[in-house]
């Protein structure tokens, strides 16, 4: 990787919340930054257009970042919805597994999303991987907890013969902390950005307007987003 080590990135950018944070956070620290998409047959497919609304956005209002936003790329993996039975994938009713995690968990998602990210990476010469897991304010996803990416990590570097970072700026932080670093980061015109651009919520609703954005309230993803805004709004008040 020469003089580029750890100066280039790839974000895996869903076009949520925590991606689209993820991504300024990258913008912010790296030389230059591109990101990944994945078309899984999610239900919620209304994340694949907010990801081109707030790439073409951030080209057209942050100019500090703009320079450094490079490719975007798309995978098509419908392979993992057609194999995955969950309320992300089909028309489900969202509830608890008697193992106590939601039926939105899609497994190996994110161990999937790694290995074809780190692939791409690779040919494009980026040796740092952006994701937003997070293990403070999230649904039990055993795939987002910080031991499942520190090895994906050491695999990772360890299959391509060249050192891989992956990096997870979201991890210990809550919903609230997540506001409050898009809004160091980008301000509160960033904040509006994810506010009404990015997608969170599992059904797929995004014409229901609310304080925090758009989304059907009363899913896990739309509970968690909303109360982290309020406590974001509190906080930031004080």
């Amino acid at each position: 990787m020469g003089e580029s080590m750890h100066q280039r990135a790839l974000v895996l950018f869903s076009g949520g919340q925590d991606s689209t944070t993820c991504l300024a956070w990258a913008l912010q620290r790296y030389k230059h930054v591109e990101t990944i998409g994945f078309d899984y047959g999610q239900r919620h497919r209304i994340e694949l257009e907010c990801r081109q609304t707030i790439l073409r956005k951030i080209r057209a209002a942050f100019p500090n970042w703009s320079g450094k936003l490079g490719e975007d790329h798309l995978l098509d993996l419908g392979v993992l919805g057609s194999v995955s039975d969950t309320a992300l994938t089909s028309e489900k009713q969202i509830e608890f597994n008697a193992s106590g995690l939601p039926n939105t968990f899609v497994p190996g998602r994110n161990l999937i999303f790694f290995n074809f990210a780190a692939t791409v990476a690779y040919r494009r010469n980026l040796s740092v991987l952006v994701g937003g897991m997070c293990e403070t304010d999230y649904s039990g996803y055993p795939d987002c907890r910080e031991n499942t990416i520190k090895a994906l990590q050491v695999a990772l570097s360890l299959g391509l013969d060249s050192p891989l970072l992956i990096e997870t700026p979201l991890m210990w932080l809550n919903k609230s902390e997540t506001w409050a670093l898009a809004a160091k980061l980008g301000g509160p015109q960033y904040v509006d950005l994810i506010r009404y651009d990015a997608h969170t919520c599992y059904i797929g609703d995004h014409t229901t307007a609310h304080t925090w954005g758009y989304g059907c309230g009363k899913c896990p993803a739309c509970e968690l987003r909303g109360t982290g805004f309020e406590e974001y709004l509190h906080a930031a008040s004080r």
